[in-house]
């Protein structure tokens, strides 16, 4: 099975979906979307990869900036900020973070999107990519492996069905919260507190 064009999801949004699944929601289901410090950030910082130039030739690497890829197996599209094209026939991405390296996989999971992506468009396997975090001025080497594969098109298929279905889960509030860029339009605190019907039947229960 391929997907059409017209129902492609943002391969970013896999960051989002895997950091909170309302948020991912709240902003490529719902169109809903705020900027915070973190946003404006990271934001500069992919305008910078992305603009210094479009492509240059160092040391029999050749660096291409600003790459759109798409895969109609997994039904993604989006921008790799870096592609390393080395002589010796090697594709390596590299995905900029502002930040530094997460608890989670979720920059992973892009990473390995972004990969997925490259080879379906190039016929070409590819056996590793990089992360760059800003924070740490530091290039994290990522193996990727058929485990981390199978997991990325997993959640993108679980984010398909999210989306078809125009689902927006409730909120699970948790410490990462208050770093959410969308915490003023989810309300966590609002959504987690008890209904009048929940209280009602404690206090009978009482």
């Amino acid at each position: 099975m391929e997907y059409n064009e017209d129902d492609f999801l943002a391969l970013s949004g896999i960051q989002h979906f895997i950091f909170c699944k309302r948020q991912w929601a709240l902003i490529h289901i719902e169109q809903q979307w705020q900027e915070n410090i973190r946003t404006i950030e990271g934001n500069l910082m992919h305008e910078r990869a992305h603009d210094d130039f479009l492509y240059e030739t160092r040391n029999g690497i050749k660096t291409v900036r600003g790459v759109a890829v798409h895969s109609r197996v997994l039904g993604i599209y989006g921008v790799c900020d870096i592609v390393e094209f080395h002589e010796d026939g090697i594709v390596v991405p590299v995905e900029y973070k502002r930040g530094s390296p997460k608890e989670s996989d979720a920059d992973i999971m892009q990473l390995v999107l972004q990969v997925i992506c490259l080879e379906e468009m190039m016929c070409k396997e590819i056996s590793y990519g990089y992360l760059y975090y800003g924070e740490t001025r530091h290039r994290t080497k990522v193996e990727i492996t058929k485990e981390l594969k199978d997991r990325a098109s997993a959640v993108s298929t679980e984010m398909h069905d999210y989306y078809n279905r125009q689902h927006t889960p409730k909120v699970k509030p948790t410490k990462s919260c208050n770093a959410c860029s969308l915490k003023d339009i989810c309300l966590p605190k609002l959504h987690n507190r008890r209904s009048a019907k929940q209280y009602i039947k404690e206090s009978i229960e009482e």
